[in-house]
């Protein structure tokens, strides 16, 4: 029986080095791998987060910037980025056309109702919504990915989370939901073993215990809350080292408060995602305070590694941070109970190893990329069975 070979395009905003833009390029290569052709639009990615194209061969993935997909709201390049994409996506003729993040998301599935495109998806990696935006922008999100829900066929999520969040906000129905996990390439983690000498270039003394972090130094990506629980920890564990992997505009501030409470702390900067494996070995446990999150990626490599968690209780964390089992779960701005874990698993090493093992069974086989990229397959594949070519709108 001849397989057939598709044509899809993946849009997203930007592809900076991130969480759903690594989930994004591998599915793009998953399919490459099996003969599909694959186009990816991306906005332009500037900023001290890294460029993610750069750090990785993609030869054969058509990579097309479409200088009006930007992030911040800007009624004229919406617009021209909506009638750009709706001619690019006609004159293509793609099978499939697979939109990831928010604002490309809702203009890209628009974009592509409107020039007919036989079938359309779309992946939540995490929510435009949330409690800690302002009610009115999140009054225009969810009328948005509303909208938008009407015009796609299938809608992917990281985590049940999302789907359970999206329903719950009458975003569209469950029937139209799927939970397919963020694959990764896990066989680094799995593998890692602690370099002595990355550790001495670290600055990290030999034998102090490592709490380590693998989050952009953004708003909302946990600093707020992490930095008075590792105040907490160090008055009771001063040895700590607190390894903080990723860059951005929280940095200095983040350095200057570390230096001001004397804590010992390491600034890795921003690593490739083909390298996070050899910071992940180098940490005791993982601390993951993010407000924002589909399904953290840094809690399963830190498991993958055999790193025990702690974590915040919301989204899709509790789906892989398993309390008591492959680490420890906290309420939303419960900072001492996440100090208090983090020196529980400090101060007993055996349960961390424990938690380590069960977490590194629990990711193994889910987020394997590979899977991920046969899983979206089938999909497009059923779907393009179960869904007639429609009307080309004009």
């Amino acid at each position: 029986m001849q397989k057939t070979k598709l044509k899809i395009c993946h849009v997203i905003t930007r592809m900076i080095v991130g969480g759903a833009q690594e989930n994004t390029l591998l599915t793009a290569i998953g399919h490459l791998k099996k003969g599909h052709e694959v186009t990816l639009v991306t906005g332009p990615s500037p900023g001290p987060e890294g460029e993610l194209l750069k750090t990785r061969d993609i030869s054969g993935l058509k990579i097309v910037v479409n200088p009006h997909l930007v992030r911040e709201i800007n009624p004229y390049h919406d617009f021209t980025a909506y009638f750009s994409l709706k001619k690019f996506f006609k004159t293509s003729a793609f099978d499939v056309v697979h939109t990831h993040s928010s604002k490309a998301g809702v203009i890209g599935r628009l974009a592509a109702d409107a020039a007919g495109i036989p079938f359309i998806a779309h992946t939540v990696h995490g929510q435009a919504f949330h409690q800690y935006e302002k009610p009115w922008k999140n009054f225009i999100y969810r009328k948005s990915e509303k909208i938008a829900a009407r015009h796609c066929h299938r809608i992917f999520a990281v985590a049940q989370a999302m789907i359970d969040q999206c329903v719950a906000a009458n975003i569209a129905e469950p029937s139209k939901y799927k939970v397919v996990y963020s694959g990764m390439e896990l066989e680094p983690y799995l593998n890692s073993k602690p370099d002595c000498e990355l550790r001495k270039k670290l600055g990290i003394p030999e034998n102090a215990p490592v709490i380590g972090t693998v989050a952009r130094l953004f708003p909302l990506k946990g600093y707020e809350d992490l930095m008075p629980a590792a105040k907490i920890v160090a008055k009771k564990h001063p040895e700590v080292c607190f390894l903080i992997v990723g860059d951005g505009i929280l940095k200095e501030k983040i350095q200057k408060e570390a230096e001001e409470a004397g804590m010992k702390f390491s600034f890795a900067g921003l690593v490739p995602p083909s390298d996070v494996h050899k910071y992940t070995a180098l940490m005791d446990v993982l601390i993951h305070l993010s407000l924002r999150e589909g399904l953290p990626r840094a809690a399963v490599q830190a498991l993958a590694s055999g790193k025990p968690v702690v974590a915040f209780r919301l989204d899709g964390t509790p789906e892989v941070v398993i309390d008591g089992k492959t680490g420890y779960l906290a309420e939303p701005g419960d900072i001492t109970t996440v100090a208090d874990k983090l020196v529980k698993l400090m101060e007993n090493k055996d349960e961390a190893l424990r938690m380590g093992s069960e977490g590194r069974k629990l990711v193994s086989e889910l987020f394997d990329w590979r899977r991920m990229a046969d899983i979206l397959e089938e999909e497009y594949i059923k779907g393009l069975k179960n869904f007639p070519q429609r009307k080309i709108y004009i």
